[in-house]
């Protein structure tokens, strides 16, 4: 047994016979068929079961999580389907362990769940969205994570920021011009951040947008909780509103409609908005580039590191640092 992974590309060691064998290691015994799913951050695979449904195998990428930060992951979503939420915990073996090991991969199984993406552009599925993510904040607001981080402006702006600007991924033409406008939008999501003292912050699901729900028997049904962290509750609402003005005000009063049967929606958490977007494009990017050395990112994201990307992503902040100004959007 191998028990330690080439370091520069550690899903080198990931082979399809080593996923068949990591299975079965749990007393499943697969049909040997394997069909990878889109996953970049962590590799996913259904998994063909003897005489049974497929399962869904998981194996986190190594060196991002701990364990405990892990079991907290599959501990919160274990706590949401006791709730009689509709998310998909992992698979508990026998003897009650949901993280499992396999020739230095961490991996997890779970059911297999149908679906098809949510209609976002439907305000009575947005309604029913908004209830569900009241009740799953009315739970995650019980106690915080222990071993998962916290979203900060620090996190996901000022360390994202340093490690594009100490790696050569900016072309040096456009260097100053990132260096300059990341500096200005940081210091206005710093005050607008500032705004609220008291921000209430708890677990949340992180990553709440269409692509990670699956909809069927007339519901949402939760997946992919690898991004799940301590937050604000609009974090998960904000991911789900598109289209002009009008028509998210539009969308956010469904969603809080139906949040509010079980949870407090508190709109002095609009304010965070377009500053939690601005995070989230500027963390986006280094994410990206922090994962260049893994083969999977150039062959996905071929556009990522060209000097048109970066233009591009230049102007798409340069649209934020005017949309901090803009009026927080409002409940009809």
């Amino acid at each position: 047994m191998v028990d330690t992974l080439d370091q520069s590309h550690p899903y080198n060691d990931l082979k399809p016979e080593t996923v068949i064998d990591a299975v079965e290691s749990l007393g499943i015994l697969s049909d040997a068929r394997i069909f990878p799913l889109n996953s970049y951050e962590n590799r996913v695979y259904q998994v063909g079961v003897e005489e049974d449904i497929p399962v869904i195998a998981k194996f986190y990428r190594p060196g991002r999580w701990s364990d405990s930060a892990i079991l907290e992951e599959h501990q919160f979503s274990w706590e949401l389907f006791d709730h009689e939420l509709p998310v998909v915990p992992p698979i508990k073996s026998e003897d009650g362990k949901t993280l499992h090991q396999y020739q230095g991969f961490n991996f997890a199984i779970f059911k297999r769940q149908g679906g098809h993406a949510p209609e976002l552009d439907n305000l009575d599925s947005l309604f029913l969205i908004g209830r569900y993510l009241g009740r799953m904040h009315a739970v995650g607001a019980q106690t915080q994570f222990k071993h998962r981080p916290t979203i900060t402006v620090d996190e996901w702006g000022v360390a994202s920021r340093e490690y594009l600007l100490c790696h050569n991924f900016i072309p040096q033409e456009l260097k100053l011009a990132y260096e300059t406008l990341t500096r200005d939008l940081l210091n206005k999501v710093s005050t607008t951040w500032g705004h609220l003292p008291d921000l209430n912050t708890f677990r949340i699901h992180g990553d709440c947008h269409g692509g990670n729900m699956l909809w069927r028997n007339e519901r949402p049904h939760f997946v992919d909780f690898d991004d799940c962290r301590n937050g604000p509750a609009i974090q998960d609402i904000w991911l789900l509103l598109s289209g002009d003005r009008h028509q998210k005000t539009a969308q956010l009063s469904e969603i809080a409609e139906g949040y509010n049967e079980f949870f407090d929606f508190e709109p002095a958490q609009l304010l965070l908005v377009e500053a939690l977007r601005t995070l989230r494009i500027m963390n986006y990017s280094a994410w990206l580039a922090k994962r260049w050395d893994d083969p999977a990112f150039p062959h996905h994201f071929p556009w990522f590191n060209t000097e048109r990307f970066w233009a591009e992503h230049i102007l798409e902040l340069r649209e934020q640092l005017a949309a901090l100004d803009e009026e927080p959007l409002k409940l009809f």
